[in-house]
């Protein structure tokens, strides 16, 4: 086994999945997105945030986290 401080990284494949959303959800998206860029000067596309915002989601849902350390 390697004597590195950097440990094997994890697998990093995307997976690609298809959703169907609301009209009230993908409006709501869009104006998220609006907001992102007024607030960073970046556009960004609905499609490019949705991952950030699901692991930030999934990262701040603490009894997921509980349920998940068992």
């Amino acid at each position: 086994m390697a004597d590195l401080k950097l440990r094997k990284l994890p697998d990093r494949t995307p997976v690609k999945l298809i959703i169907s959303v609301t009209p009230d959800l993908n409006r709501a998206l869009c104006e998220y997105a609006a907001v992102y860029k007024e607030a960073y000067g970046q556009e960004d596309a609905v499609p490019d945030l949705i991952p950030a915002m699901l692991a930030r989601f999934l990262e701040s849902d603490r009894e997921f986290a509980r349920r998940r350390r068992k």
